[in-house]
């Protein structure tokens, strides 16, 4: 498990599983279904080694070699092996990093050299108190009501800010570029500007804007 606030401690090596929409943030779990056999060698690597710890990044675009600046490393909390040879796994958010080099090996999946040193904010505690809370929420709720989306209202405004803020990157409908822009905020504060902004342009766009249902 890693509980480490010092990046030096972190994995200087990590396998890295490239997926489309799928953006995992420091403080969030993202639960996957595992099944190509070369992703089921790495979570069978990944649970072998003390960290458990993978990274989570996008292609560039869908379906090419080369990837987006920013993942995530995640660690491996909860897996469960099924009967067909999958794993369904939740990955527990920890640091995002760019990509210091990838590297050749032997493996059918890609492994990286990842570069921590702009990220050491997220393994520290998030201060979000000028962040206004209120505003969040009304957006949320115009949001959900606009894309008629049916949600759990009361979960929502017990939701902790920060939570809010993250986890609106793994759950709403948003594109892979739209999740890609929240992950590259550089801190708490400006991500939810730049959540805010995604709301509000939804919101005012109407139906040109795709999306109609949580994942």
């Amino acid at each position: 498990m890693i509980k480490t606030k010092n990046i030096e401690l972190l994995p200087k090596k990590i396998a890295i599983f490239p997926l489309t929409g799928a953006v995992l943030f420091p403080g969030t779990q993202l639960p996957l279904n595992i099944f190509e056999p070369r992703y089921v060698e790495m979570i069978d690597n990944a649970l072998a080694s003390p960290g458990r710890v993978i990274g989570m990044i996008q292609p560039s675009k869908p379906g090419e070699k080369t990837l987006k600046k920013v993942g995530c490393l995640g660690r491996i909390s909860t897996f469960n092996e099924a009967e067909d040879n999958r794993y369904l796994i939740t990955l527990s958010g920890t640091i995002r990093f760019e990509i210091e080099e990838e590297l050749n090996t032997t493996t059918a999946y890609r492994q990286i050299i990842p570069d921590y040193s702009k990220y050491n904010s997220d393994l520290e505690h998030q201060n979000v108190d000028t962040i206004d809370r209120s505003k969040l929420l009304a957006l949320v709720k115009r949001y959900l009501e606009n894309r008629k989306i049916l949600a759990d209202w009361e979960i929502i405004k017990e939701t902790p800010t920060e939570q809010l803020i993250n986890y609106s990157g793994i759950l709403v409908p948003f594109t892979s570029e739209e999740k890609q822009l929240l992950l590259e905020s550089k801190t708490i504060i400006t991500r939810s500007h730049v959540l805010e902004a995604l709301y509000q342009s939804y919101i005012f766009d109407g139906p040109n804007k795709k999306s109609d249902q949580l994942h």
